[in-house]
């Protein structure tokens, strides 16, 4: 069943400034020095494009009203899925190739010109490993924190676990948007082609170059 996309900025209402087209570029410039920091910036980029592709393949629309235009929703077409490299994204499922580079290119023109929740999906990997963190430190807390008694330690991790899973996609979020997404300001869509990932797992790869700005 498809899930409409939904975020909820109150519990962490955190603001670390908004992108700008050469956020990358200066930092790249002023930190050349860090062996694979251009990589790391490129993969961030890749890697809210992916999302975004998801979003839009997986778009339809809408209409409220006879009074209202038709409006974009987002929805999460499980059967995509994709992995960033620093190269371009493997997209998986069944997708026309036209449908991917036209999505493809729409995609990146929303991301830059101000939709940047498109660049957050909750099936990503980053919502996976802050459930796991968070599931780990809290239940590491609780066994130093509790009596060693089998029934308050039992208690104890079931409340870690309630806790991560309440907390993991607030934060989850967080770390999407400023840790492992970034909006493609540098990214150049090159090709779009039939490939297998390191695994050997068939799918589409969007080969993207980075341009300076």
């Amino acid at each position: 069943m498809a899930n409409s996309i939904f975020f909820d900025d109150n519990f962490f209402n955190i603001n670390l400034g908004s992108p700008y087209p050469h956020q990358d570029t200066d930092l790249l410039n002023q930190l050349s020095f860090i062996p694979g920091l251009k990589d790391l910036l490129m993969v961030r980029q890749v890697h809210a494009l992916e999302h975004a592709t998801v979003w839009v393949l997986g778009e339809t629309k809408s209409v409220y009203s006879p009074k209202t235009r038709p409006i974009n929703v987002q929805l999460d077409n499980e059967l995509l899925s994709g992995l960033s490299t620093e190269n371009g994204f493997y997209l998986y499922g069944e997708v026309n190739i036209s449908d991917l580079r036209r999505a493809v290119t729409l995609a990146r023109y929303r991301l830059i010109n101000g939709e940047w929740d498109l660049a957050i999906h909750p099936r990503c990997g980053t919502n996976l490993s802050v459930a796991m963190l968070l599931t780990a430190g809290l239940a590491v807390s609780v066994n130093l924190l509790l009596p060693f008694r089998p029934i308050e330690q039992l208690i104890g991790l079931g409340l870690a676990a309630t806790t991560a899973s309440e907390l993991a996609p607030d934060v989850g979020y967080i770390a999407q948007r400023y840790l492992t997404t970034a909006i493609p300001f540098n990214l150049a869509i090159e090709n779009i082609t039939i490939a297998r990932d390191t695994w050997g797992k068939k799918g589409h790869f969007v080969q993207v170059s980075w341009q300076d700005n």
